[in-house]
């Protein structure tokens, strides 16, 4: 039965050897697969059995600038803009009508003229012809009333020579007759005097001191009484209009019917443009204001003068010329133990953000004065030396504990919250957990020591301590780790002798190198 079996055994190992190489590959994969399964299976509960990492919560806040709201005497302006123009502005015509004979060479478009100066001339021939005439009609009534008299007189001394006695009548004595003839000479003298004047009204004169604006004649042409000759003004003084809110009159405190009794308490007026590419002033003095209001702004217009615009008046020689465009700046009230702060402080709705020296915020609202593109003026809302928030931020966020630092130099932290009992615990927690161990930390207490940089003392203090350390843990091992112990090859040693040495207490030498060396030399 031997002999039989042997046959068989040696036929499964030929058959076995006949196996394809392709199904020998695939076995292997299957294998391989199953280890690799098991492998992912095992990691997978290991990971399950670890501890997850916790994860530190943050201290959240919010840093903001801010800057301490200041007190201090406030005077307030009122900037707005107008035009400037000319207070007398005229269309310059001819009381007679004739030929032009004469312009002046100042009667030019922008021409310079004095007060009285003769502009346009007409020409005067008929005007003197007429004066010829009423002239001679002068005479005549001279001639009437110098008869009347002489008959008069002669009258009286005949009455007088017949001796009829009494009062002779007016009549007889050619009274009425006499009172005709000085009328009528009066009435010739007056004639006389209106063609004398008609030709003194052919020379066209400047009624005061300016400039032309427009030229609308020119020698040769013949005008009548009223055409325009052109359009002068004057140059004393300029006027601006500026229009006031009902807000810029409460700075100003100017009444509505307001006229200037003269002008050293008129309030003062900085106006300002750019010409030439330089800054230009000029100071002026709120005079009036409009009696009524502009139905269309709703605004009040004060008028503004200034004197002698191309004179004193001008800034740096250079005049307030009609049509320019000018800022003004108004002197207002002025307001003490005002606060003020960066504009950026005040919010919409009047608020402002203020934060106490704990990171708390409030929400305040403000009496506000004035403002302006720089700063804020309030009355009432906020302490002097409060901390006005001025970054921009969503007031939903004010319960945050807010981080402050200062506007003007933002390295400077004005102020650093708290942070919450928990977050102080666990940090406590934390920095117990990471106080350094071994013996370095307990040799060298005070500071890091780098054990590739110690100098000579250090080594000596290191060398008593590891002998020290090593003789105690040699003492106290059972003889299990011994056994161990010496199975182990020098890096396993070395492992075993660090984790003996920072499971050691901290303090079993007092913290101190000399006490650590005295310890060791006594072990």
């Amino acid at each position: 039965m031997s002999d039989y079996k042997i046959p068989n055994s040696n036929s499964e190992a030929a058959q076995s050897e006949r196996m394809p190489a392709g199904r020998k590959v695939l076995t292997g994969l299957i294998a391989a697969a199953t280890i690799g399964v098991l492998i992912l299976i095992g990691q997978a509960i290991i990971n399950l059995n670890e501890e997850p990492e916790s994860k530190k919560r943050p201290f959240n806040t919010l840093a903001v600038m801010a800057t301490p709201a200041m007190q201090e005497d406030i005077k307030l302006f009122v900037d707005v803009q107008g035009e400037a123009r000319p207070q007398i502005e005229i269309d310059l015509v001819p009381q007679v009508g004739g030929k032009i004979i004469y312009v002046s060479p100042n009667f030019i478009d922008g021409g310079i003229f004095k007060k009285g100066e003769v502009l346009v001339r007409i020409d005067p021939a008929d005007f003197n012809v007429n004066i010829a005439r009423v002239q001679s009609a002068v005479a005549q009534a001279e001639q009437v009333l110098a008869r009347e008299r002489a008959e008069g007189a002669l009258a009286r001394r005949d009455y007088e020579e017949l001796g009829l006695g009494g009062t002779p009548s007016d009549l007889a004595l050619r009274i009425p007759q006499q009172q005709q003839a000085e009328a009528s000479l009066a009435a010739a003298k007056a004639e006389l005097e209106g063609a004398r004047l008609q030709l003194a009204r052919t020379s066209v004169r400047a009624p005061f001191a300016g400039r032309v604006r427009s030229k609308a004649s020119d020698v040769g042409q013949f005008v009548s009484p009223g055409s325009r000759l052109g359009r002068i003004f004057s140059t004393q003084i300029t006027e601006v209009r500026l229009a006031l809110t009902d807000s810029d009159l409460s700075k100003l405190n100017l009444p509505v019917a307001y006229v200037a009794s003269n002008r050293e308490s008129a309030p003062n007026v900085s106006l300002s443009a750019v010409i030439g590419g330089k800054k230009r002033e000029w100071a002026g003095k709120i005079m009036r204001t409009d009696s009524t209001y502009d139905t269309m702004t709703r605004a009040l217009t004060a008028i503004v003068e200034v004197s002698d615009p191309y004179g004193k008046g001008a800034s740096d020689d250079v005049p307030l010329a009609p049509g320019l465009f000018v800022d003004a700046r108004i002197e207002g009230q002025t307001f003490e133990n005002a606060i003020t702060f960066p504009r950026d402080g005040l919010r919409p709705a009047q608020e402002v953000y203020v934060v106490d020296d704990k990171g708390k915020a409030q929400v305040r609202i403000a009496d506000v004065l004035d403002t302006n593109a720089d700063r804020a003026v309030i009355a009432a809302g906020v302490a002097p030396g409060e901390l006005v928030v001025l970054s921009p931020m969503e007031k939903s966020r004010l319960s945050m504990d807010l981080k402050v630092l200062d506007y003007n130099d933002p390295k400077t932290v004005l102020v650093e919250p708290e942070k919450p009992e928990w977050m102080k615990k666990r940090d406590a927690e934390e920095e117990a957990a990471n106080k350094p161990k071994g013996f370095f930390a307990r040799l060298f207490p005070e500071k890091k020591v780098d054990p590739d940089a110690l100098d000579a003392g250090q080594r000596k203090t290191l060398l008593a301590a590891m002998s020290a350390d090593y003789a105690k843990i040699m003492r106290e091992m059972s003889e299990e780790e011994k056994r161990d112990y010496a199975k182990l090859d020098d890096k396993g040693k070395a492992a075993f002798l660090r984790k003996k040495l920072a499971a050691m207490p901290e303090k079993s030498w007092g913290g101190k190198p000399d006490a650590a060396v005295t310890a060791g030399s006594g072990e």
